[in-house]
C-alpha cells in the first residue's frame, strides 16, 4: 500500500461529516478507493477507469496543459480544442494587426489552411502517474540535514524521471506533495504544433473586462478555439505543412442539456497553487507585504496603461495580454485579502496552532518529532521579511512594469560572455543572436511614450516605500545629476540608450562590446538594481531549508494528530479532479445570486460608452430575433452558470463534465466571495464559474456562422 493511500485510507468514513464532497484537488489514480462512492451518490455514471486509465483510452487523455498555465480539452477526432479566450488571448493578440484586428472583430479559419499556427504554443499529455514515495522515502530521514535532505532527493527525481521516459519522446518529472512527505511521478507527451481556429471578439469573449473579473453574475463567453496538430506518423512534431491534424485516444462529447440546481459537475484540469496547509505566519506575512506590494505597484502602472490603450488602437493591441496578466492579480490580491479578513482565517489557523502545539507537548515523543515545526516556520517568515519586501518591489518594478529595464536585463549575460578574460566568440555570437531576436520580439508589443511615463512613477514609488539598505545606488546618481527629477532622468534614458532605439541596437549587436554597455544608462540601472536583486532574492533564499523542513514535519504532525480528517494534497500544477453540483448561493444578507445567467443579462449590462459592456450588432439581432437555434432554452439562450467544484488559478479552460463525461462548460473563473480558497476552502460561498457550452456553440454557429466546426463535434442532444 503506497505512503499516500495509508494516510488517506482511514480517512473514509469522515467524508459526510468532516468535509464537503465538493473540497479537495485530487490524484487521479487514488479517486477510486477515495471518491467514487461519493461522486456516484451525487450523479456521476462513469467508473475509475473510464476516467483515468493507463491502458485504456479515458477522459484523461482529452485534458492538456494549454501553454504554461491553462488547461484545455479535444473535442473531436481530428484534434479541435476548447481553451478560454483569456488563455488563449497571447494567441490572438500576437495575430492581431490594425488591419486584421482579431482581438477586437474576432477570427474564425474557414479552411485547415487558414488555421493560423503559433511558434512558442504547445499542448501536453498526461500519460500516467505512479508513486513513487517509498523510492525516495526510503533514502532520507528527517536527521539528515535538510540541505543534503534536498539534493538527495532532487538526484533520486531526476534518476527516477530518466528511468521513466528512457527510449521514449515522453517528459517526466517527480513532484513533491504534502511539503515533501510524499512523492509522485508525472510522465507527459508534448505536441508543438498548435493552431488558432477561431475566437469570438473581445466584446464576448472579454465582456466585462476589469470590472465583472472575479465576479458573478457574468456574462462572458471565456472560449477560444485551436487544433493539435502531430507529424504524418502521429507523433509530436514542429510546425510544417505537412503535418496532420491529431487523432486522439479520446475526446469529449458535448452535451445540450439544460442544467439545473444539484446536477452533478465535474472538472480535470492542472489547478496551479493552493497552500491550504499555510500557517497564521505566512498569511499575516500575505496580508500585509505581498498582496499591499501587488496593489499598490500594478495599480500604479495600470492606470497609466489604460489611459494609453484607451486612446490608441495600437497601443491597445499591444498592451491588451500585459494588461490582463497584470490586472489579473491586482484584483485578485484586493479580493484575497478581503476574504481573509472577512471569513476570519488568520484567527482560525491561529486556533488550530494552538491546539496542535497542545497536542504536541502532551508527548514527549512528539515533541522531540514535531516541537520545532511552528518556531521554525516562525523565524523564517520574521526573518524574511524585509528581503521579501524590497525583493517583490525590485522585481515587480525593475523587471516588470519598467518594461526598457525588462529588456535591457537580458543583456547581462552577454555582456558577461564579453569579459577580456573569457571570450567565446560562438557564445558571443548565439547570445547576441538570442538578445536580438528578443529585442525585435519585445519592439512589437511596446510603445516608448507609455514606459516613458510609468518608469518615473515607479521608481518614485520605489524610493518612497524600499527602506534604504535596498536601494540601487542609481539612486545617487538620479539625486546628483538630476536633482531627483525623475522624468529628466527617463528622458535622457530614452534619448541616450541602445535599448530605445532601434538603430544605435542593431549597431551594437553586429559589434558588441562591453564598453558600450557599461556606458548604457538603462543598462547601468539595470545593473544597480540587480544588486539589489541578488541581495534580497539570496537573503530570502538562504532561510529556504529551514522553512521546508518546518513546513514538511507541520504536515506530517497534523496527518498524525486527526487520523479522521480527510487530507489531500495542495495543488500543483499537475493533474487534478475535482467534483460537486450546480448551485447557487447567497454572498451575504438578503441576496440570493441564481445559477446561470442568460443573454437578456448580458443585453441589460450593454452600455454604449463603457468599452468593457459593448455588443456586437450581429449579438443584439439574433437576441431580438430570438434566433438561438437548438442551443437556446424556454426562448432563452443560457450564458454562463456555477457550480460549487474547487477550483483555483491553471484551472482556466478546464471541461466542465456531466456524470457521462460529455461536456457542459468550460470554467474560467472563481467568484469574489471566495478568493482566499486557495488558502482556505469556503463551501457556502466558493463558486466555479463556467461558460455554458451551449453559449459556445451558439457564438461558434450563428454568430460567427462556423458551422462546419459544430460538425466536427460529437453533440449530444
Amino acid at each position: 500500500m503506497t505512503k499516500l493511500l495509508f494516510v488517506l485510507m482511514g480517512f473514509l468514513s469522515a467524508i459526510p461529516c468532516r468535509l464537503k464532497a465538493d473540497e479537495g484537488m485530487w490524484l487521479l489514480p487514488l479517486i477510486r478507493t477515495l471518491n467514487m462512492d461519493t461522486m456516484h451518490s451525487l450523479g456521476l455514471r462513469l467508473d475509475a477507469e473510464e476516467i483515468y486509465s493507463i491502458n485504456n483510452n479515458s477522459l484523461k487523455d482529452a485534458i492538456v496543459i494549454f501553454g504554461g498555465g491553462c488547461t484545455g480539452e479535444i473535442v473531436s477526432d481530428e484534434g479541435l480544442l476548447f481553451t478560454n479566450y483569456h488563455c488563449g488571448f497571447d494567441a490572438i493578440q500576437n495575430h492581431s494587426t490594425l488591419e486584421r484586428n482579431y482581438l477586437k472583430d474576432g477570427f474564425w479559419a474557414g479552411t485547415r489552411k487558414d488555421e493560423l499556427p503559433n511558434e512558442n504554443l504547445s499542448v501536453t499529455f498526461l500519460i500516467r502517474i505512479e508513486d513513487v514515495s517509498d523510492m525516495i522515502m526510503s533514502q532520507v530521514s528527517d536527521t539528515l540535514d535538510e540541505n543534503d535532505r534536498s539534493l538527495k532527493i532532487a538526484i533520486l527525481s531526476d534518476s527516477l524521471s530518466q528511468a521513466a521516459i528512457e527510449g521514449t519522446h515522453y517528459n517526466a518529472d517527480v513532484e513533491p506533495l504534502f511539503g515533501g512527505n510524499v512523492y509522485y511521478l508525472f510522465v507527459y507527451e508534448v505536441y508543438r504544433d498548435v493552431r488558432y481556429v477561431g475566437s469570438p471578439p473581445s466584446s464576448i469573449g472579454k465582456f466585462g473586462y476589469d470590472t465583472d473579473n472575479w465576479t458573478w453574475p457574468r456574462h462572458t463567453g471565456d472560449f477560444s478555439v485551436f487544433r493539435v496538430y502531430s507529424g504524418p506518423d502521429g507523433k509530436p512534431a514542429r510546425y510544417n505543412e505537412n503535418n496532420i491534424p491529431l487523432k486522439p485516444k479520446h475526446f469529449l462529447p458535448v452535451s445540450l442539456a439544460d442544467r439545473k440546481i444539484d446536477d452533478f459537475a465535474m472538472v480535470l484540469g492542472y489547478p496551479g497553487t493552493t497552500k491550504r496547509y499555510m500557517t497564521s505566519y505566512e498569511i499575516r506575512e500575505l496580508m500585509e507585504i505581498t498582496n499591499p506590494n501587488r496593489i499598490k505597484i500594478r495599480g500604479l502602472r495600470l492606470e497609466i496603461l489604460k489611459k494609453d490603450m484607451l486612446a490608441d488602437d495600437k497601443v491597445n493591441i499591444q498592451y491588451a495580454s500585459k494588461y490582463y496578466t497584470s490586472s489579473n492579480y491586482w484584483k485578485y490580491s484586493l479580493g484575497e485579502n478581503e476574504g481573509l479578513r472577512k471569513h476570519h482565517v488568520l484567527q482560525r489557523r491561529e486556533q488550530e496552532e494552538k491546539e496542535f502545539m497542545q497536542w504536541v507537548e502532551a508527548d514527549s515523543q512528539r515533541m522531540t518529532k514535531y516541537g520545532e515545526a511552528l518556531d521554525m516556520i516562525s523565524d523564517v517568515v520574521d526573518k524574511r521579511g524585509g528581503f521579501k519586501h524590497a525583493l517583490q518591489y525590485t522585481y515587480e518594478g525593475f523587471f516588470t512594469a519598467a518594461e526598457l529595464f525588462a529588456m535591457a536585463n537580458h543583456s547581462i549575460g552577454l555582456y558577461n560572455a564579453l569579459s577580456d578574460f573569457t571570450q567565446d566568440k560562438a557564445l558571443i555570437n548565439a547570445l547576441s543572436a538570442l538578445l536580438k531576436k528578443r529585442f525585435d520580439d519585445f519592439m512589437l508589443e511596446y510603445n516608448p511614450g507609455t514606459d516613458m511615463k510609468v518608469i518615473p512613477e515607479i521608481m518614485k514609488l520605489y524610493k518612497s516605500n524600499v527602506p534604504s539598505e535596498f536601494i540601487p545606488d542609481i539612486y545617487d546618481h538620479i539625486r546628483v545629476k538630476y536633482k531627483n527629477n525623475y522624468t529628466d532622468f527617463t528622458r535622457d534614458l530614452f534619448e541616450k540608450s541602445i535599448f530605445a532605439d532601434r538603430a544605435k541596437f542593431e549597431a551594437f549587436i553586429k559589434n558588441p562590446t562591453r564598453e558600450i554597455l557599461e556606458k548604457d544608462l538603462v543598462f547601468k540601472t539595470v545593473q544597480s538594481a540587480n544588486v539589489i536583486y541578488r541581495k534580497t532574492y539570496y537573503g530570502s533564499y538562504a532561510l529556504n531549508s529551514e522553512f521546508e523542513r518546518g513546513h514538511r514535519l507541520y504536515i506530517a504532525g497534523l496527518q498524525e494528530k486527526d487520523p479522521d480528517r480527510l487530507f489531500y494534497p495542495d495543488a500543483n500544477f499537475t493533474m487534478r479532479l475535482s467534483y460537486g453540483t450546480i448551485q447557487n448561493y447567497e454572498p451575504r444578507d438578503a441576496v440570493l445570486y441564481d445559477y446561470y445567467t442568460t443573454l437578456t443579462g448580458l443585453m441589460e449590462k450593454e452600455n454604449p460608452d463603457n468599452p468593457e459592456f459593448l455588443v456586437p450588432q450581429r449579438l443584439k439581432e439574433l437576441y431580438e430575433k430570438r434566433d438561438f437555434g437548438e442551443y437556446g432554452n424556454n426562448n432563452e439562450m443560457p450564458v454562463c452558470f456555477i457550480t460549487n467544484n474547487d477550483i483555483t488559478g491553471g484551472n482556466s479552460g478546464s471541461p466542465v463534465m456531466d456524470g457521462d463525461g460529455n461536456l457542459i462548460g468550460l470554467a474560467f473563473d472563481g467568484n469574489w466571495e471566495a478568493l482566499s480558497s486557495s488558502i482556505d476552502f469556503e463551501p457556502a460561498v466558493q463558486r466555479c464559474i463556467c461558460v455554458d457550452i451551449r453559449y459556445v456553440l451558439f457564438i461558434i454557429d450563428k454568430f460567427a456562422e462556423a458551422s462546419h466546426l459544430i460538425k466536427e463535434l460529437k453533440i449530444i442532444r
